[in-house]
């Protein structure tokens, strides 16, 4: 069968054997399940406290859904989170590549959240998972309680002449000489820190997921101005992607009910370190439990 997500069989074992490899990082007990949509049978990872309020987590762009849960830890002692695999962006999610031009990819994730009996829920979503998020927000903002986003992609973009600089000359130099090395100089500049199993499932990717070159629109003022929900935006001093002071500046005055906060020497990834997850779960639950 073709994928529209693995080069090979072989390569779809290695990215499967990654995806196990971080569900085991996951500190609390995890469960999967499959919800029907439009767009057909979706998986989804359920973690956390197991009478606790739902939080619906997004992944970012070629991950998955344990990438982002196993950095979790302390969020899952307070949230019971509901995961699911974005379409195309998985291994283990829909074989299709839906458009980011129009609100498909927010009909599916409405579709899983029916699948799951969750009528209103808290959103958080990282990178594309936020464009996801914030998208799914401006289609049914009826069904998103809080929206909490971090590096979101489809706000503001960074300049394309340093992408090019930063990224990809040294994909291209990766590519003709795949050494350790010159993985480490691929990423050091999307990386906040340096771990040998997230550089380990990246290189699997680029050597075994295809690739999908198309990166979210920016939403425009008046998408904006229907997040009326109180909205947590967390975005990188130093990413290179979606830089965190434009992401800031486009939002601040558009938005009625926003918090946010420039995270200090952060890249595109952030920090993957027990200080950072501490802080991710204290500034998350002091969101979601905000009363107001």
């Amino acid at each position: 069968m073709k994928s529209v997500i693995w080069k090979t069989q072989d390569g779809k074992g290695r990215l499967n054997d990654w995806y196990d490899r971080f569900v085991d990082k996951i500190e609390t007990e995890v469960s999967e399940t499959i919800v029907p949509t439009r767009y057909g049978a979706s998986h989804v990872l359920v973690s956390g406290l197991e009478n606790g309020r739902p939080l619906v987590c997004l992944h970012a762009m070629r991950t998955g859904s344990p990438f982002l849960v196993s950095e979790m830890g302390p969020v899952l002692k307070r949230f019971r989170v509901y995961a699911p695999d974005l379409p195309g962006q998985s291994i283990r999610g829909p074989e299709i590549k839906l458009p980011l031009n129009d609100n498909s990819l927010a009909l599916w994730l409405i579709d899983v959240m029916d699948g799951l009996e969750l009528d209103q829920v808290n959103l958080f979503g990282v990178s594309w998972g936020g464009f996801l998020a914030r998208l799914t927000a401006t289609t049914a903002p009826a069904r998103v309680s809080r929206l909490a986003l971090m590096v979101p992609a489809g706000i503001a973009n960074g300049s394309h002449l340093s992408g090019l600089m930063k990224m990809v000359f040294p994909m291209v130099r990766y590519k003709i000489r795949p050494s350790s090395s010159n993985l480490r100089k691929l990423l050091l500049p999307i990386l906040s820190t340096w771990d040998d199993d997230w550089a380990g499932m990246i290189e699997c990717t680029l050597r075994d997921m295809k690739m999908d070159l198309r990166i979210p629109p920016l939403a425009s003022d008046q998408d904006l101005e229907q997040l009326t929900m109180p909205t947590l935006v967390l975005a990188g001093e130093n990413d290179i992607s979606f830089p965190g002071r434009d992401v800031i500046d486009r939002l601040r005055g558009r938005l009625p009910n926003i918090d946010v906060e420039l995270m200090p020497e952060c890249k595109h990834s952030p920090p993957t370190t027990d200080a950072f997850r501490e802080w991710l779960g204290d500034r998350l639950s002091q969101f979601l439990d905000d009363p107001k």
